[in-house]
C-alpha cells in the first residue's frame, strides 16, 4: 500500500507545486547502524522502480531517519520542514482493519503537528471532482474546510459537506445554518455545498453516500475528546466489515493543529 500512497503524493504534490519527502524511519536499537546506507539505497531504488526516472513531482527529497519511534521521527521531520500534509498508505487486505486499530497509525493520526491523508491500495490521483467533509458542527471544521479548499481549489473540485443526523438529533438544520454562515465569511472558495441527511445507521449511510456519489476524497475531523466524529464512526468494531477505505483516501485533521 505504500506504492499507492507514493503515487499518489508524486501527482498530488506535482499539481499543488509542493516538495515530497519520502521518509523511512528504522530503529538503530534493533538494527545496526551501519545499515543507513543500505536503507537510503533500497528507498532510492524503491522511489525510481515506482516513480520512473522522471517522477510528475520533480522537487523530491527521500531521507532515511534514524528513531526508536516511528511517531516521534515523522512528527519531528514534519516540525522541521513545516510539512502542510503527511500521506501514508492504508494496510490491511481490502478493510480498515489496521489502519483504524493500529497504535501507530492511531498516534500519528492524535498527535501529528499537520493533516494526514491515508492512501488505499490501487487508489491513483487522476483528478478530484468531489470531496467529502462529514461534520459534527466543531468550530474546528471551519479552519479544517478553509484547509481543504486549498486542495479543493488546485482541482476545481466540489467539497459536499455533509451532516448524517440520528432520529433523535433536534438542532442539526440551525447548526448546519451555523458552519454555512461563519465559513462563508472566512473563505473565498465557492464550489461548496451543504446538505443534512437522517440515519440512524452514520456506518452504512456514509458508505452508500460515498458510492453513490463517486467520492475522490473523504474529510473529517478528529478531535481528542471521546464525542467526536471520526472517533464515533471509526473506533467502533462495525467499521472492520465496512470497505469505505478500501475505495476512498481519507483525509484527517486534528483539532490540535488549529490550536
Amino acid at each position: 500500500n505504500a506504492i499507492a500512497a507514493l503515487k499518489y503524493a508524486d501527482k498530488l504534490c506535482s499539481k499543488i507545486k509542493s516538495k515530497l519527502y519520502v521518509l523511512h524511519i528504522y530503529d538503530t536499537s534493533k538494527l545496526k547502524a551501519s545499515i543507513k546506507k543500505e536503507q537510503i539505497t533500497k528507498l532510492k531504488n524503491f522511489c525510481i522502480k515506482h516513480l520512473g526516472q522522471t517522477p510528475c513531482s520533480k522537487n523530491i527529497e527521500i531521507e532515511v531517519i534514524e528513531d526508536t519511534s516511528i511517531i516521534h521521527g515523522i512528527n519531528t521531520k514534519v516540525s522541521k520542514v513545516k510539512a502542510s500534509l503527511i500521506l501514508t498508505g492504508l494496510k490491511g487486505k481490502s478493510k480498515f482493519k489496521s489502519f483504524l486499530i493500529g497504535s501507530t497509525t492511531k498516534e500519528l493520526i492524535s498527535n501529528a503537528p499537520c493533516p494526514i491523508l491515508a492512501v488505499p491500495k490501487n487508489q491513483t490521483l487522476k483528478q478530484l471532482n468531489t470531496i467529502v467533509y462529514a461534520t459534527a458542527f466543531e468550530k474546528e471544521d471551519i479552519c479544517a474546510l478553509i484547509e481543504l479548499s486549498k486542495i479543493a481549489a488546485v482541482y476545481n473540485a466540489e467539497i459536499k459537506v455533509i451532516h448524517i443526523a440520528h432520529t433523535t438529533e433536534k438542532e442539526s438544520k440551525l447548526q448546519m445554518q451555523w458552519l454555512k454562515k461563519n465559513l462563508l465569511k472566512k473563505i473565498s472558495y465557492r464550489k461548496i455545498n451543504f446538505n443534512l441527511y437522517n440515519s440512524n445507521d452514520t456506518l452504512y449511510f456514509l458508505k452508500l453516500y460515498l458510492k453513490e456519489i463517486k467520492a475522490d476524497m473523504v474529510a473529517m475531523l478528529e478531535r481528542n475528546k471521546n464525542k467526536n466524529l471520526l472517533t464515533k464512526i471509526f473506533h467502533n468494531d462495525l467499521v472492520i466489515e465496512m470497505e469505505i477505505s478500501s475505495e476512498v483516501p481519507l483525509i484527517s485533521f486534528n483539532d490540535n493543529y488549529f490550536n
